[in-house]
């Protein structure tokens, strides 16, 4: 069955690794990291491997190199080959599982980090990563992210997600700019608020984020947004999650009909692959989804 993979030589674990390697850096040089000695052996290991499949893995880019679509398919083929190794090998020698979870800086810091942090001891490890909902789609189907956390159950598949939860965003300013909520809204509507975005997130909620708006300050995520709003010089869009609370006396909630009657949710998202892979994700995505929505049950959507 497999006779014409053992025909001739070429193909190896460690050339297979090779082209991993230089997929993840995008380059040769980069995954390389400069160094000539790894840069000839990579292009050493990946010209055999062409040899042995008698096709272009790699191909010139500007002044580098990237895979080709070919290269690509052998290194997605290859991936899934070796985290089966993998999983199987922590398995035989009882080693804890670790498990990779990509969402944006809010989600991990307000969600993933309470849930993950009393995790009893000889359970498994998790590493969390700061993605955009486009790199964890990405990065899904490639397995380098085991779990994702989207804001949109429309993504390719074969993924699949789950919702974890419901949201709204709000608009909130400080009255020590002298605003009442009718004053608020009308400065709002001639642009007159200074504000505070959080436009990564926005951009990515798909949440009109006007450019000709007087923006105080421009920040990655809605927790420098939520920390900008508290020095009561502007204004700023907040997750209902992320409301002021306690200290709500000291700011005005500006009513916006178009941004207050949308829903937004949370999904849980993974590769169906992964499940066939590594039998024990199945258990830590189920946990991960019932705890990760018992989190945001508690959230006020407005």
């Amino acid at each position: 069955m497999f006779g014409k993979l053992f025909a001739e030589s070429g193909l190896s674990l460690d050339r297979l690794k090779a082209l991993l390697e230089v997929g993840a850096g995008g380059s040769i040089v980069k995954a390389a990291d400069g160094d000539p000695v790894r840069q000839s052996q990579y292009s050493r290991q990946i010209k055999e491997l062409e040899d042995f499949f008698r096709i272009k893995l790699i191909e010139r880019q500007g002044k580098g190199t990237r895979l080709t679509p070919s290269g690509r398919e052998l290194a997605r083929i290859s991936r899934f080959f070796m985290l089966g190794l993998s999983n199987f090998q922590r398995g035989c020698l009882s080693e804890e599982q670790r498990f990779r979870i990509g969402a944006s800086a809010t989600f991990i810091r307000q969600f993933l980090l309470p849930v993950l942090s009393p995790s009893p001891k000889g359970g498994p490890m998790y590493a969390t990563e700061i993605v955009s909902d486009e790199e964890a789609e990405r990065r899904l189907h490639d397995l380098t992210l085991d779990f994702g956390v989207v804001g949109s159950a429309a993504i390719s598949r074969p993924l699949q997600t789950k919702v974890l939860g419901r949201w709204k965003l709000e608009l909130w300013a400080p009255k020590a700019l002298s605003f009442t909520e009718t004053s608020a809204s009308k400065a709002f509507k001639e642009k007159r608020l200074p504000l505070v975005l959080a436009r990564k997130e926005l951009e990515r909620l798909g949440v009109l984020s006007p450019k000709d708006y007087e923006v105080h300050l421009v920040c990655d995520n809605f927790l420098q947004a939520r920390a900008a709003l508290e020095g009561q010089a502007a204004g700023a869009f907040l997750p209902s999650f992320l409301a002021p609370g306690k200290i709500a006396k000291s700011f005005v909630r500006v009513r916006l009909p178009k941004v207050d009657s949308r829903t937004l949710h949370f999904y849980l998202a993974w590769n169906p692959r992964l499940l066939r892979l590594n039998p024990h994700a199945t258990r830590r995505r189920d946990w991960l989804a019932e705890s990760l929505s018992e989190r945001m049950a508690g959230c006020t959507v407005g």
